[in-house]
């Protein structure tokens, strides 16, 4: 079964000890469907600003994702410039554009908003609410956030607990919205907000997985050299969703080799 998206197209500038990539393709939407689209087909929703180069488009279709409601604006594309250092975990912000991102309200096209698995990627909670809303009969809804919305929008991302079926995050998000420090008192907290499923990502020491009925932990993929870990943990969840919608099963034997699919596929986004 085909899935869809929401979240964000952008153009990052990224500092590593490697060097400085500017203006890459980057964004959380993209990120999630150059996973995805391994197992089922993506429908992407985003805004882009009139100077995102063509190439990119060309990109996305060329690996097959479908960009029916990928929407160009006035104005211009989101862009986000970050650094790396040390261990390459955790990135700086430099600079934020918010760009078509600031006026952004979701265009799903009509025959998409039939389409049964959802993935809010990570974007305000209230355009998350906006998108779904137009959805008509959702099957699987996975959700993403990140600790700005954690701390700015907090009741409106609650209210969207109530509606999702898995919640990704990562370790300091996870401790953050639960006000938990261990990870299994944290996922046992998030869980009892709402959704059934729950995945906290801990980067290079792996993933737990917790639901009521069963709770297991698995590696990170073994990498040598890590160049950009930027969009790992939406790639993460591109194989994740992905693998689900393909079987169009959720039971411990799928989701389990769904998370094993979503670890492969971030290690090689980084």
């Amino acid at each position: 079964m085909s899935i869809i998206v929401l979240g964000t197209v952008a153009l990052d500038t990224v500092r590593t000890p490697y060097g400085i990539r500017r203006e890459i393709l980057g964004g959380s939407a993209s990120h999630f469907a150059m996973s995805a689209r391994l197992f089922t087909k993506v429908n992407l929703v985003a805004a882009i600003g009139e100077d995102f180069p063509k190439k990119h488009i060309d990109f996305l279709r060329r690996k097959g994702v479908i960009l029916t409601s990928l929407i160009k604006q006035n104005g211009k594309t989101f862009r986000w410039e970050g650094e790396y250092k040390g261990d390459l975990n955790t990135a700086l912000t430099l600079n934020t554009q918010l760009g078509v991102l600031s006026a952004f309200r979701p265009q799903v096209a009509e025959h998409q908003k039939d389409i049964k698995n959802i993935f809010l990627a990570n974007v305000d909670p209230d355009i998350q609410g906006d998108f779904l809303d137009n959805m008509r009969s959702p099957k699987l809804v996975g959700l993403d956030s990140m600790n700005f919305w954690i701390k700015h929008q907090r009741k409106a991302l609650l209210r969207l607990f109530k509606r999702a079926d898995i919640f990704v995050a990562n370790d300091a998000e996870a401790r953050d919205l639960s006000g938990e420090s261990n990870l299994i008192k944290a996922a046992k907290k998030l869980r009892s907000f709402g959704p059934e499923m729950i995945v906290v990502k801990k980067g290079e020491h792996g993933v737990i997985f917790y639901c009521d009925k069963f709770i297991f932990s698995l590696p990170g993929y073994p990498v040598s050299k890590v160049v950009d870990p930027t969009g790992a943990g939406d790639t993460f969840a591109g194989g994740l969703m992905g693998y689900l919608a393909k079987t169009g099963k959720i039971n411990e034997s799928n989701i389990r080799r769904a998370i094993a699919y979503a670890t492969v596929m971030a290690s090689f986004n980084v």
